[in-house]
């Protein structure tokens, strides 16, 4: 490079590797390709200090500052020792020499993890291949003693041991030692690795905070931030559990509020029931006062009716002789008359007797008379009958004439039953045809039933990769269900997304294609044509929102290209199949994976192919290779023509592990096709077959019909015949039963004239037995007109001896009345008595207390009243309901329970005052050094712009001063004076204007000078020629200044004429099979001959 010339102002390291003769191919970055890279110790003469002025150059680095990194056995480098600078590094050399390589030490020889660096997950893989373990010793200056870490990398077991200062010590005491020193290889605003430059801009703006505040801050300001953010969190802790408690508080005084009436309604609900109490006491008395007034009135009542009931019994003894006489005659008389009514009941039964004879007589003659009508009727319908019959027979024997005979029917009936006959053999040949066919379409159907269970199957599999699509891309399954509703709308076909559409023969082959296709691709649209690719993405990006992915096949296709070697040539290899040849999909999918990702020409090889991997990559100039766990990257060189690969450990499949086999989901299309042929033919022929039978049914009902006629007109003459001879029977048998009525009707006068006879004898018996009849009654009358005198006597004496009885069974009754009466309140006075001291719990001999005297003189006087206040008081105490003593317990609980809780209120309200008086005296001491902090950045920032004709500015961001963890830097920027300022997202910016971006905001960073270095990889390859020169220029004046800490800058190349500072120190490292064991290698023979060619 011409601008070496600028080698004399400042010093250069060359890191030099010799490339071993043995050597096959260019090792990897990542130290897991094949062959031994014989790299032996290499150090630039001049580079390392003498020992005489080790104090002095010591001083020129800050605490932290790394001076000496040693690699053995370690990605490329078998040995290798670096001494960098304590300012600005530029790390220059070729891809694949091992630039990164030194980044990775730095790394993982600081505590630092695999995943920081984002290359390989495992420390193993980062010792060099064909080696059992690696070594990386990192000498970190500090005072008084310089730290040397060495950290031993073992690859069997994937551990590491650890020594400072050639002492065994842990992880974590490693970690705390590098810590002290405030070195952060976890923290992209210090240490940002090649893979990680992407993911810088990524940051949230949260994120961006921490580790500016980490890398550049003072170290108690990312403490401050925490204890912020705790505080917050304990802050809205306490705020809500002081509402909580305030709620509570309230609700317990409105509950105990509510408490206090029930409290005074039940004070007063008591006063009632002791009121009432007090006049249930007395009222017993009052009750028992009454009850004695009523004996007393009583037994004087008594005594009263006793001398009324003596006076009553004197006067009634006279009138008892005179009724017994009046009995006497009355009963004498009513002895006769019975006699008299015998008599007149014996000849009214014999009148009765004669009358019913009479009454039967009568009903003889009907009998007589009726028997003789019967007769005569019997004999008119006789007549009816013979002369209805002999009509019948006269209708029969002209219906018998115009009857054909059975000669003349019987030609006709056998050309039908031949017809009959026909048609039966007819149907029963379409019968078995009929029975033949639905075997057929049984056994069809069977075997379609089948089929069908099986594509159900198949589809099952299918819904199943769609619900992995949706739970993973839910706007790509989306998208899906609206394809399949508007397929319509597109002039060609459109694929589904590649990770349905692909269906792989073997699902143990799904890691290489998810391997080899991007996550993109894999849940990407094809098509076939631009323009319906413009339509699908304009509905779902535009219109739905949906962040989906679409690809285009290309319109040659190359699904059907061959690769340049035959998979039988490969076989030695290990290699069993091409990539394209493990799955199938539609020829779109096909097509564009064949172009985009060459799946044509990508061999799939075993652990054979592993094993031999040196040998396949130099015999078979493959550009891609999977084996049975790794996919190796093979390129050319561009230094030095040669083979450099790359390997990566396979991840396991995740979407393409359902698999259906296409070929049997082919052939059972076809065969359901097939089926469905041969039912609709089979369908036809039955229909065909159906309305024949149906036409043959019809005929033979015709012609059964004319059968039955034909039988009924052969019938019908002998059911003729028949007929007529049984009616002639019938009218000879009628024609016999004549009756003679003159006959009847002179034995029916002779009977009747004998009847009468015995009628004339019976009447006159009759009227003699009424004539005694009236002479008995007369006799009877007298009697009892005697007797009816002789009773009204005897009941006048009765009823004055009755009203006498009454009146004194009046007065005996009264008197048992009040004799049981005045008993009745006796028992009374002395339950009352008895009730009345119980009520005033008083002894049986107590007398009555004073002070109850006293209440019930200020009580009502009597029992009306005393009912009436009693109903009064009880209806008032039963207004208050679902009242108990229990209501005044809680009511004093709760009055406690109140003031426990306003106490622990007070002191949560305490606290939370005190938290914010610690967070208010934290947010001071950690805000505005914060301010403070962010305005040198983003000064620096802006100048740093500024020079590159551009702008940019930093800025503290946060929504809600309060909400600490929502705090943020936030980095705007523009790159043309036509724009505005735009925050810096993965997303608005170039690839370039992020990295130029992050150079600067990491520049800024530099001068605050608060870690003790930094190290940024190959972050200037996304920049243009123009923006790159001015980012260097930015870098060179500012990591060289006298303040800043040490700088890494790694980069593949350097633009000409650009400027360099004397405190730059420059690492050159080559890698080739001319290069120089270092042993070899003098500087100062290398400026001498340098100096030759300069003009």
């Amino acid at each position: 490079m011409s601008d070496l010339r600028a080698s004399e102002l400042f010093p250069v390291v060359g890191v030099l590797g010799k490339m071993a003769t043995k050597r096959k191919s260019a090792e990897t970055e990542t130290g897991e390709s094949s062959g031994s890279n014989r790299l032996s110790k290499r150090v630039a003469a001049g580079s390392q200090p003498e020992a005489g002025s080790q104090r002095d150059a010591d001083a020129r680095f800050v605490d932290g500052s790394i001076k000496r990194i040693t690699m053995e056995n370690f990605l490329t480098y078998d040995n290798c020792e670096v001494y960098p600078g304590p300012h600005l590094n530029m790390i220059v050399g070729a891809n694949g020499t091992g630039k990164s390589s030194i980044v990775c030490a730095i790394c993982l020889g600081l505590a630092g993890k695999p995943s920081f660096i984002g290359r390989a997950d495992k420390v193993g893989h980062y010792v060099k291949r064909g080696c059992n373990k690696g070594i990386v010793e990192i000498e970190v200056i500090r005072n008084p003693t310089n730290l040397i870490i060495t950290r031993e990398i073992s690859v069997e077991n994937n551990q590491s041991t650890w020594r400072i200062n050639h002492k065994s010590v842990t992880l974590r005491m490693v970690e705390e030692e590098v810590s002290a020193l405030n070195i952060q290889v976890g923290n992209l605003c210090q240490f940002l690795p090649q893979d990680k430059v992407g993911e810088f801009a990524k940051l949230s703006k949260i994120e961006l905070l921490e580790a500016t505040e980490k890398s550049v801050g003072p170290p108690e300001m990312y403490k401050f931030h925490c204890d912020l953010k705790n505080f917050r969190q304990r802050e809205r802790e306490l705020e809500n559990s002081c509402k909580e408690k305030n709620s509570t508080l309230e609700k317990m005084k409105q509950k105990n509020e509510r408490y206090k009436q029930d409290v005074e309604r039940y004070h007063e609900h008591k006063r009632h029931l002791d009121l009432i109490a007090m006049l249930e006491r007395k009222r017993p008395w009052l009750v028992y006062e009454d009850v004695r007034k009523q004996y007393q009135e009583v037994k004087q009542s008594r005594d009263q009716q006793k001398e009324e009931l003596k006076a009553l019994k004197e006067a009634q003894s006279p009138m008892t002789h005179q009724i017994q006489e009046a009995e006497e005659q009355c009963a004498s008389l009513d002895r006769r008359i019975r006699e008299r009514t015998v008599a007149i009941k014996e000849t009214s039964q014999k009148c009765k007797q004669q009358q019913d004879a009479l009454e039967r007589k009568d009903k003889e003659v009907e009998d007589v008379k009726q028997a003789f009508r019967m007769k005569r009727e019997e004999e008119t319908d006789r007549k009816k009958k013979i002369l209805n019959t002999r009509k019948m027979i006269e209708d029969w024997k002209n219906e018998l004439r115009n009857t054909d005979s059975s000669e003349n029917i019987q030609p006709q009936e056998d050309l039908v039953n031949a017809e009959l006959r026909q048609l039966g053999e007819e149907k029963a040949n379409i019968d078995g045809e009929i029975s033949g066919l639905r075997r057929e379409i049984d056994n069809l159907l069977r075997g379609k039933k089948g089929i069908d269970d099986r594509i159900v199957e198949f589809d099952n599999m299918m819904t199943m990769k769609e619900e992995k699509l949706k739970g993973r891309f839910r706007d790509t399954h989306n998208a899906l269900m609206w394809l399949r509703k508007n397929r319509d709308r597109f002039k060609r076909r459109v694929c589904d997304p590649m990770m349905l559409a692909i269906n792989m023969k073997d699902q143990r082959h799904a890691k290489y294609v998810e391997n080899h296709i991007s996550s993109n691709d894999m849940r990407a649209f094809v098509f076939e044509i631009q323009e319906d690719m413009e339509i699908f993405l304009k509905e779902m990006r535009d219109i739905q929102k949906l962040k989906v992915n679409a690809v285009c096949a290309p319109s040659e296709s190359s699904a059907e290209k061959r690769p340049l070697k035959s998979i039988e040539e490969l076989y030695r290899y290990g290699f069993f199949s091409y990539m394209r040849e493990l799955f199938d999909a539609p020829h779109p999918v096909m097509n564009y994976l064949c172009h985009q990702y060459h799946i044509h020409e990508v061999p799939v090889g075993t652990d054979k192919t592993r094993n031999m991997i040196e040998r396949v990559i130099k015999e078979t100039k493959l550009k891609q290779i999977y084996t049975a766990e790794e996919r190796y990257y093979v390129k050319i060189s561009a230094y030095t023509n040669q083979a450099v690969s790359s390997n990566t450990s396979l991840r396991p499949a995740q979407f393409l592990n359902v698999t259906v086999d296409a070929d049997e989901r082919r052939q059972l299309d076809n065969q359901q096709n097939e089926i469905n042929k041969k039912l609709q033919l089979l369908t036809s022929q039955m229909t065909e077959l159906s309305g024949r039978q149906k036409h043959l049914e019809h005929r033979d009902n015709e012609l059964r019909q004319q059968k039955k006629e034909l039988l009924e007109r052969k019938n019908k003459r002998k059911q003729l015949e028949s007929k007529i001879s049984m009616k002639y029977d019938s009218l000879r048998q009628m024609e016999q039963e004549a009756i003679n009525l003159e006959e009847e009707s002179e034995q029916a006068n002779a009977k009747i004239k004998k009847i009468n006879a015995e009628k004339v004898k019976l009447v006159a018996e009759f009227t003699q037995l009424i004539k005694n009849c009236v002479t008995l009654n007369k006799y009877k009358m007298d009697l009892v007109l005697q007797n009816t005198t002789a009773t009204f006597h005897k009941n006048s004496l009765e009823a004055g001896y009755r009203a006498a009885a009454v009146q004194l069974q009046a007065v005996e009754q009264q008197f048992m009345e009040l004799e049981e009466r005045k008993r009745t309140l006796l028992e009374n006075c002395k339950g009352l008595m008895r009730k009345a001291r119980q009520a005033c719990n008083l002894r049986a001999d107590q007398e009555l207390p004073d002070d109850l005297k006293d209440a019930f003189r200020a009580l009502p006087n009597t029992l009306d009243e005393i009912d009436a206040s009693l109903n009064e008081e009880k209806s008032r105490a039963s207004c208050f309901t679902g009242l108990s003593p229990s209501i005044v317990e809680e009511c004093n609980k709760r009055t406690e329970e109140i003031e426990q809780m306003t106490l622990e209120l007070e002191e949560k309200k305490k606290e939370l005052e005190d938290y914010r008086k610690n967070i208010s005296q934290v947010k001071e001491r950690w805000l505005n050094p914060l301010k403070q902090l962010v305005d040198k950045i983003n000064e620096k920032f802006s100048t740093f712009f500024s020079s590159m004709q551009c702008a940019g500015e930093v800025d503290l961001h946060t929504d809600n001063e309060e909400e600490y963890d929502k705090y943020g830097i936030r980095i705007k920027v523009k790159f043309r004076s036509s724009t505005q300022l735009h925050e810096l997202t993965p997303h608005h910016q170039s690839g370039g204007e992020r990295s130029v971006s992050t150079m600067l905001y990491l520049m800024a960073l530099q001068e605050l000078n608060k870690c003790p270095f930094r190290v940024v990889d190959e972050i200037n390859q996304g920049m243009d020629p123009v923006n790159e020169r001015r980012v260097f220029d930015v870098v060179v004046k500012t990591a060289c200044k006298e303040s800043t800490s040490q700088y890494f800058f790694i980069t593949p190349k350097l633009l000409q004429n650009l400027t360099y500072a004397e405190k730059m120190t420059v690492l050159l490292v080559y890698n080739g099979s001319y290069t120089l064991e270092s042993s070899k290698w003098n500087l100062k023979a290398f400026y001498r001959r340098r100096r030759r060619f300069q003009p």
